[in-house]
């Protein structure tokens, strides 16, 4: 990948736009940086989820040298990777892409910190992904449960790789939500009143305060991992510690993760559902109660992860009826969205087909949630493959069939051109099926007894048929996203340039009113806003033009700058050098970092002044002023 990554740009000569994005702050290539390395992560665990569905296609194979630790090495990757490296940078760079426009601002509240938050997080996943090929990478699993995740039961360094990894990715997210918190808060247009933004934009602001709230109960977690494994303390050990305090921590962080990950995409289906079926938004004041009410109740139910683990009959039923509580909001939006498309005139194109898609396969998902939040029928299921089927018909069917709604909804007003609707298609129905057909049967293997984290089993116990149906959809899936990359390079190279401001022609919301690509400041005049669906009502009501809220006059944008690359790369050099204990490489790594930021603080990173044209597309304004 990184070979071809090289040749395409050399042979396009694209070195120079490759060095313009390393160095920038400007949110939207910010959010093309996170996309990018986010779909390069999703092929390298997906090409690790592939390799573990051939090694359990058969009973009692043996594929290559995927089986034991090698296995666990697979297994691990996949999911951390997915999960802190695919699928919250997908949507970390959706948000980047499309809020600032859906509120009307020119930036983020703080530039130099959004492009330093993705240089931290890239830094954390290039540290995990290096263990590969240095000793071996984690092998206990994405939960990484301690004492199995300590020194005496996995001594190869690659646990280390996953704590100090996921340590130096989290403060990057942890800055990212600080970001988008006070841009949603402080820099939104004038007249847009909470209860006026939309869905997509009200989705991050619940997200980031999740991140805000969990993330540091897993910074601790990894803390105390951390000390354990290379300072010798015994915190997290059976015996001498208490093990229970890392589930705690853990899931904590990890029940609210779940939410981090599904609320933007239920932000993106609400926009792009009625965008296509060209109705307003059913219930859009219940739709943000539930928006909020899951986001609390994400925080109430952690325990019933661990069910099992003996906290008593009193902790199980409060965490159990808490947590099938969860039910009643996210039913809630379910039926909004249904009642949304009831009447509508409803256009099947990609992102529509992405968001028709999710309601039915999320359904499953939350069907299945609610039966393992019955505590008697926990202990069933609890560890087997019933529970594997269920994550992923909510992670992938929810977060990843939202993440593909938003790429080809924001596509052309990011790039100012199409991606081809029938490969589009043709990519969604290979990976609908495809996901059906791998993760169903997992529910089925789970009930007859097949524990997860297993590399084999026997023939007698079953399950060839389900394993081998699995294996099918996994490639299949693969397939897919084969489909999905020729589509970008096709239209790349054949799509029409100048799409307009709104391509799709039925934008409800403010980010359709400017030029696709939009210029670097966003809004030549920040436009006013009196109502839901702003842009759909001035196209109605206001002959196609948003009010300007100022004159046209010179604007201070961020300038371009290295550091926040820079001080990535000290990060990763400084981790590296206390995993392997080498002290030079500690002290490059704090110096670099420490120095970077004291010079940045006695810079001034808004300097560049610039005049902004109005635009024949720019729907803003009215008359010249």
């Amino acid at each position: 990948m990184g070979i071809g990554a090289v040749v395409f740009l050399t042979y396009y000569k694209k070195w120079g736009s490759l060095w313009s994005y390393m160095k920038t702050t400007h949110h939207s290539k910010v959010g093309i940086l996170y996309l990018s390395a986010g779909f390069a992560f999703f092929l390298r665990a997906g090409l690790d989820a592939l390799i573990i569905r051939v090694q359990l296609a058969l009973p009692q194979n043996e594929f290559w040298v995927f089986q034991g630790d090698k296995y666990n090495q697979m297994m691990t990757t996949h999911g951390t990777t997915m999960i802190f490296f695919v699928a919250m940078p997908l949507l970390i760079g959706l948000m980047n892409v499309a809020v600032p426009l859906q509120i009307g601002t020119r930036d983020l509240a703080f530039p130099f910190l959004n492009a330093l938050s993705f240089w931290l997080f890239l830094a954390g996943g290039a540290l995990i992904n290096i263990s590969f090929v240095l000793g071996g990478s984690p092998t206990a699993g994405w939960t990484s449960y301690a004492p199995l995740a300590l020194d005496e039961f996995t001594p190869a360094t690659g646990n280390d790789y996953y704590s100090l990894g996921l340590q130096v990715s989290g403060i990057g997210t942890l800055l990212t939500a600080i970001n988008f918190l006070v841009t949603i808060i402080n820099k939104r247009a004038p007249g847009m009143k909470l209860m006026r933004m939309p869905m997509f934009t009200w989705a991050t602001l619940v997200t980031s305060i999740l991140i805000l709230f969990a993330f540091p109960a897993l910074t601790v977690a990894l803390l105390l991992l951390m000390f354990d494994r290379l300072y010798g303390t015994s915190l997290l050990a059976a015996d001498a510690g208490n093990s229970l305090i890392w589930q705690h921590l853990f899931w904590i962080f990890g029940h609210p993760e779940v939410y981090i990950l599904i609320l933007p995409a239920f932000g993106i289906f609400s926009d792009v559902i009625t965008t296509f079926a060209k109705k307003r938004l059913f219930g859009y004041s219940s739709m943000v109660i539930a928006l909020v009410l899951i986001g609390f109740l994400g925080f109430m139910v952690w325990i019933h992860h661990m069910f099992t683990v003996g906290l008593g009959p009193t902790s199980n039923a409060i965490f159990a009826i808490s947590t099938m509580s969860i039910a009643v909001p996210t039913g809630i939006k379910i039926f909004n969205w249904l009642f949304t498309l009831r009447g509508g005139v409803i256009t099947f194109n990609t992102p529509m087909l992405f968001s028709l898609g999710f309601i039915p396969s999320f359904v499953i998902g939350g069907i299945t949630g609610v039966m393992l939040a019955t505590v008697p029928a926990d202990y069933q299921y609890h560890d087997s493959y019933f529970v594997v089927g269920h994550f992923h018909y909510v992670i992938v069917g929810g977060t990843v069939l939202g993440i593909f709604a938003g790429v080809y909804y924001w596509w052309p007003k990011l790039f100012g051109f199409m991606l081809n609707d029938v490969l589009g298609k043709w990519h969604f129905w290979t990976f609908l099926i495809g996901f059906h057909l791998t993760f169903f049967p997992m529910h089925i293997m789970g009930l007859k007894g097949m524990p997860r984290r297993v590399f084999t089993y026997l023939p007698e116990d079953g399950l060839t048929g389900l394993n081998f149906t699995s294996t099918i959809g996994a490639f299949l899936m693969g397939g897919s996203m084969m489909i999905f990359l020729w589509n970008v390079y096709q239209s790349y190279r054949h799509s029409p340039r100048g799409v307009g401001n709104d391509p799709w022609e039925d934008g409800r919301t403010i980010e359709w009113a400017i030029p696709s690509p939009p210029p670097e400041y966003n809004f030549a005049r920040t436009p006013k806003v009196y109502s839901n669906d702003a842009w759909w009502q001035a196209k109605k009501y206001q002959n196609g033009r948003l009010e300007a809220a100022e004159k046209l006059t010179s604007i201070r944008m961020p300038r371009d700058t290295a550091k926040p690359m820079l001080i990535g790369l000290f990060m990763l050099i400084g981790s590296f050098g206390v995993i392997v204990e080498v002290w030079y490489f500690q002290l490059i790594g704090l110096l670099g970092t420490i120095g970077l930021m004291v010079l940045h603080s006695f810079q001034d990173s808004s300097r560049k002044i610039v005049t902004p044209k109005t635009h024949p597309d720019e729907k803003i304004g009215g008359e010249e002023q």
